[in-house]
């Protein structure tokens, strides 16, 4: 397949991953997005301008995530490879459990999907099951696509997912503490085997919590109660309980966002609550940390694509 663009712009979510209960299948888009542009070159080289996270500690070379990513997605249609200047403007922060990784990945796949003759060979299928082989999982990469909110699965043919039905009275808000947490450590607590009862427990709150995104917010704080991840990891992110704690405790539906150490709210009119985008007075030393907030009260899209 050949390259009909040498220029594109790609926007890509930040995502809140297993939503409470739904572990690695859950996600939905944020309202706070990362802006890659690539422009390819005729060349075998790699340059890479970063602004914002990450500045100061991403490589600037083929190992960059956006790049590995690209590159596989060309590989995937059979497009020659060619030399790439990359200025990534990231807003997404690290190691909050917001979905950087994933978002940097499906930026790359649709940098590509933009640049060749035949976009349509880089389905948003075919795109999830590419940055599931990178990401492992695809509960965060299937809203960085689809937007919105999504369940998503994997079996023997790939990674798959449907976009959920979210009322429009639903918001979610962000609580982004100022540490961070990498993934691999939040993953590495969690036991290998679970208990019946409590497996049994996230599949009926689970269920509960598509219903209650459907149109039923009254629902949402059973709905997002977990009993197989969010317990085990309190110990590498104190700030994160004490914060579930005190919302939870004022009755809104407050969650661990992916792997922390973010705090994700869902439900309704959630700025009365005191959940407004910026920095929040009131969230100031609760689990020992500074807070700052991000609201988003309609549907975000998924990633987006415009030739430059």
């Amino acid at each position: 397949m050949r390259l009909a663009a040498d220029a594109v712009r790609v926007s890509v979510p930040a995502t809140a991953g297993n939503l409470g209960p739904g572990f690695d299948a859950l996600g939905m888009a944020l309202g706070v997005s990362d802006e890659i542009e690539v422009r390819a070159v005729a060349t075998s080289s790699v340059a890479i301008q970063i602004e914002g996270e990450g500045a100061d500690s991403l490589p600037r070379d083929e190992t960059h995530l956006v790049v590995r990513a690209l590159r596989e997605a060309l590989d995937q249609v059979g497009a020659s490879q060619v030399g790439l200047a990359i200025r990534a403007i990231n807003r997404i922060p690290h190691g909050r459990g917001l979905g950087s990784s994933a978002a940097a990945v499906v930026a790359g796949i649709s940098a590509a999907r933009g640049l060749i003759a035949e976009p349509e060979a880089l389905s948003a299928e075919i795109a999830l099951d590419i940055a599931t082989r990178f990401e492992g999982h695809p509960d965060n990469a299937a809203p960085a696509i689809y937007g919105g909110a999504t369940v998503a699965w994997s079996d023997e043919s790939g990674a798959h997912a449907v976009p959920l039905q979210v009322a429009e009275e639903i918001e979610t808000a962000v609580l982004i503490p100022g540490s961070v947490l990498p993934t691999k450590q939040a993953r590495s607590v969690l036991p290998s085997r679970v208990p019946h009862e409590d497996a049994a427990f996230n599949a009926g709150r689970a269920a509960l919590l598509v219903n209650a995104l459907a149109g039923r917010p009254e629902d949402l704080f059973a709905a997002t109660e977990d009993r197989l991840h969010q317990q085990y990891r309190a110990d590498v992110m104190a700030a994160a309980p004490a914060m579930i704690e005190r919302l939870r405790g004022q009755g809104l539906a407050a969650v661990v966002s992916g792997a922390g150490p973010s705090v994700l709210v869902l439900g309704v009119d959630l700025a009365a609550h005191g959940l407004d985008s910026g920095t929040l007075d009131w969230a100031e030393g609760v689990g020992g940390e500074s807070w700052r907030c991000v609201l988003t009260a309609e549907r975000v899209p998924g990633a987006t694509s415009a030739l430059l």
